[in-house]
């Protein structure tokens, strides 16, 4: 079961860390999301979010290796994926890219549920 907990976080990291590559640029963003981002101040703040995916995604990975942050790492990736997946549910209207983005953080939110009812299975068996 350990290592399920450890697998599913993995997954998870992985998801959260794909758009770190935003970071790169304006080009690597619009490909990301299908949007353009010449502005300079939303290009900016895109590749900020860029840059905090991808310290989630460490955290994440780190955790799946070190069982005392597997519940923080939990709650951290519930938080970042149900509040995305509300969101784009909310406003709608998205285009190709972020429903692919959307059906990404539907597997990241069963992973999310797999990896956490073995975390669970794991603290209350020990």
């Amino acid at each position: 079961m350990r290592y399920l907990v450890s697998a599913m976080l993995v997954v998870v990291a992985v998801i959260h860390l794909l758009p770190l590559s935003g970071v790169l640029g304006s080009e690597r963003l619009a490909a990301l999301y299908g949007v353009s981002f010449n502005e300079p101040n939303l290009a900016i703040l895109m590749r900020h979010r860029a840059v905090l995916f991808g310290l989630l995604g460490l955290f994440l990975l780190f955790a799946a290796f070190r069982p005392p942050f597997q519940t923080i790492a939990f709650i951290a990736g519930f938080v970042s994926v149900v509040s995305f997946l509300w969101l784009a549910w909310s406003v709608g209207g998205y285009n190709a890219q972020v429903a692919r983005v959307f059906m990404a953080d539907i597997v990241a939110l069963a992973c999310l549920i797999i990896g956490v009812v073995a975390h669970v299975y794991v603290q209350h068996r020990g």
